[in-house]
């Protein structure tokens, strides 16, 4: 009986929520064509449920670390190098708080996941096709209303020359984007496969989500981004594990090892894996395709500077958004980040609030997968779907490691959406099992 009535109860949605929850499906849906008008429907969801669930919200102890986050982050910019520049660069962050502990409470069922990740997947098609416009057909399009209601600018070619980039200012950002959509499209196609009650019976749904994945995987390609290619990899194989397929488990590590042959093995054996292995992808690895990058440019003087940063302001750091200035100072060359966020967050904020910050993503990691593991001893079509979201926010923590995500609004609000899916089912499975326990 408790494990029925934890199922049926898991799928219930919550009829005071529906409002704001339309207001977040729209907003989600139109938010990677207009980030501001989608952005505005998704605040507006997430107010009208902090007003009617301000207590629920306030007694979740996580929310307590979040909102001891923003203090310390407050605290960074109070002491920080430049306060004017410290000060801007919290509007990066404080907003999505609000946005992460509103969501966690109003996005809760397995239900919800499933439809967050068909809106994702439908929602990426036209920045795909926008993608391949740009390298096949030479689309140059410059498209403003009313300065932010929609800007679009479509460079041939892609940015940089020869990458996909659609309407993302850099071709990274969109990999990191499209490895969402790619992998909830996987998790939505297996989840529609291994369903013992199918959602419907026509096969329009499988074809959709088989060429979203076809599409999206090839624009993964055509962006160039090693971090992408990497996602795209520790995607299949975090799904081919959990659904026990081991033969893929081995292609994939026998392909990805020839391709790592290929770019660093010596010059003898890399010869002979490099009549197999296109170019475009060995030399991209080891950037042969770029040489004689100045070492400014090079990720590890930019970490080995961000460190040296930590060092000297171990407590409050440097202020957020001090990094550029501070490199332009001593390497005399402009750069937005270190190419790693959480080396950015140290040096920006403190060894304090950077721990914390982990600290506080690691129990969303711990806590999904605890979660997880539950569901699984229930039936895996409810297991698949989470699972899901804990790849994709394992992958945006990978992507962060040599990239910063922070900086592009579209993607670091779905980041945030992502984590608040997580804490929200964490908290509607925790909260029901205890209802259904006592009543048992």
């Amino acid at each position: 009986m408790l494990g029925v009535g934890l199922k049926i109860a898991f799928y219930r949605p919550k009829p005071d929520d529906q409002f704001p929850w339309n207001c977040f499906q729209l907003g989600l849906l139109i938010f990677p064509l207009t980030p501001f008008v989608g952005f505005v429907c998704m605040m507006l969801a997430v107010l009208i449920t902090w007003w009617r669930q301000y207590r629920t919200i306030i007694q979740q102890p996580i929310n307590w670390g979040f909102a001891l986050f923003s203090f310390l982050l407050f605290v960074s910019a109070v002491f920080a190098n430049d306060k004017a520049a410290a000060f801007v660069g919290l509007f990066n962050l404080l907003p999505f708080i609000l946005i992460v502990t509103g969501l966690s409470a109003l996005i809760q069922t397995t239900a919800q996941l499933r439809r967050i990740a068909w809106i994702l997947v439908i929602s990426s098609v036209p920045i795909v096709m926008m993608g391949f416009g740009q390298l096949f057909l030479g689309w140059d399009l410059q498209v403003q209303v009313l300065w932010i209601l929609l800007d679009w600018t479509i460079t041939p070619s892609g940015f940089p020359p020869g990458r996909m980039a659609a309407i993302f200012m850099h071709a990274n950002i969109l990999a990191a984007y499209l490895a969402i959509a790619f992998t909830l499209a996987i998790g939505l196609l297996l989840d529609e496969v291994h369903s013992p009650v199918p959602n419907t019976q026509s096969p329009i749904p499988k074809i959709f989500l088989t060429l979203s994945i076809i599409a999206n995987f090839a624009a993964l390609i055509l962006t160039n981004s090693r971090n992408g290619w990497a996602i795209a990899i520790i995607a299949c194989l975090a799904f081919a594990f959990y659904q026990g397929w081991r033969l893929l488990v081995g292609g994939v590590a026998g392909i990805v090892t020839t391709v790592l042959l290929a770019a660093f093995a010596p010059p003898p054996v890399a010869q002979i894996f490099r009549r197999v292995v296109p170019a475009f992808f060995w030399a991209r690895l080891n950037d042969d395709l770029y040489p004689d990058r100045p070492v400014a440019l090079m990720r590890k003087t930019q970490w080995q500077f961000a460190w040296s940063l930590t060092q000297q302001r171990p407590w409050t750091g440097w202020g957020l958004r001090n990094f550029t200035a501070l490199y332009k100072n001593q390497m005399q060359i402009d750069l937005g980040h270190p190419h790693n966020l959480f080396l950015m967050l140290s040096a920006e904020t403190g060894l304090p609030c950077t721990l914390l910050f982990l600290g506080l993503l690691g129990w969303i990691f711990f806590a999904g997968f605890q979660i997880l593991r539950k569901l699984n001893a229930q039936g895996k079509e409810d297991g698949l779907i989470l699972f899901s979201y804990l790849v994709v926010f394992g992958e945006w923590v990978l992507f962060n490691t040599v990239d910063v995500t922070l900086f592009d609004f579209r993607l670091n609000t779905l980041s945030w959406i992502i984590m608040s899916a997580i804490c929200g089912t964490v908290y509607y499975y925790n909260r029901h099992h205890d209802l259904v326990t006592n009543k048992s």
